[in-house]
């Protein structure tokens, strides 16, 4: 099978990743799975970003295991689910800036925090840097998962390679079903997204600029050659406020087998950050 352009509408129009609720007043880039929270019942909002090739739907079961504490809203990024006719973004300055702009109103309601995994760690780390130097808001924590700290990001060359290369790829990793990979057309769905994710953080650089100010927690598997035991401290260098670790068995998709230790763990620092 020929690799596919990034850029490129996809003949399907039926994405294979569930049904999905708008976060009503929010625009198209958040979802929300849950029910809306009452007045005053939510300490905070927390945004999850997916990883590469991922959809919100990754935490359409979030809602459940935070609320009522937790206001849970999941980004969905363009070429996917309802956004399949949009281009897909492959640029990080690009993507932070839209995510940024998009999260700056909610924290007019509540405390904002970040959850990302993977790529969405970095596209949450650049996010609540654009937050603070362009909007003004200052989140309450920024939580990310399954990525070295961005000055050990390294460039890849993933993207360029074929699509058969790529569904090898996802399938060592795990954080995709199997089925969808199998089938040729649900394949064909996915696959422009994917690649399009695996060149942003492929080509993604560290600018260098100073320190945030806010908590940061850094998760990862211990199994996960991707994120060594080793270098996750390093966030701390991103922060000049306390930085955590902590990890989880399994490997780069532990967050699938330990949700409600995860979701548990990140409710309880969030909101003692207040």
């Amino acid at each position: 099978m020929h690799s596919t352009s990034p850029h490129r509408t996809p003949p399907h129009r039926t994405p294979p990743d569930g049904t999905r609720t708008p976060a009503a007043g929010v625009g198209r880039w958040l979802r929300r799975y849950g029910p809306p929270p009452t007045t005053g019942e939510a300490k905070a909002t927390l945004v999850c970003l997916p990883h590469a090739g991922g959809a919100p739907t990754s935490f359409r079961d979030w809602p459940a295991l935070l609320t009522p504490a937790l206001d849970v809203i999941a980004v969905c990024y363009p070429g996917r689910q309802d956004r399949f006719d949009e281009p897909c973004i492959t640029d990080m300055a690009v993507m932070a800036n839209e995510v940024a702009a998009t999260l700056a109103p909610l924290a007019k309601r509540a405390p904002l925090a970040l959850f990302g995994h993977s790529m969405g760690a970095a596209v949450a780390y650049e996010a609540a840097r654009l937050l603070h130097s362009r909007h003004g808001v200052r989140p309450a924590h920024l939580f990310v998962s399954g990525l070295v700290p961005p000055h050990r990001v390294r460039p890849g060359t993933r993207h360029l390679k074929s699509d058969a290369a790529l569904t090898a790829d996802l399938l060592e990793q795990g954080g995709t079903d199997a089925l969808v990979l199998a089938d040729e057309e649900l394949r064909a769905l996915v696959m422009p997204a994917v690649r399009a994710d695996y060149q942003l953080i492929e080509t993604y650089r560290h600018t260098g600029a100073g320190p945030l100010d806010i908590p940061i927690t850094a998760y990862y598997g211990q199994d996960d050659a991707r994120t060594p035991r080793s270098a996750m401290p390093d966030w701390q260098l991103h922060t000049h406020a306390p930085t955590r670790t902590r990890s989880f068995p399994g490997g780069h998709f532990y967050l699938q087998h330990h949700r409600r230790d995860l979701t548990t763990d990140i409710r309880d620092r969030l909101l003692a950050s207040l």
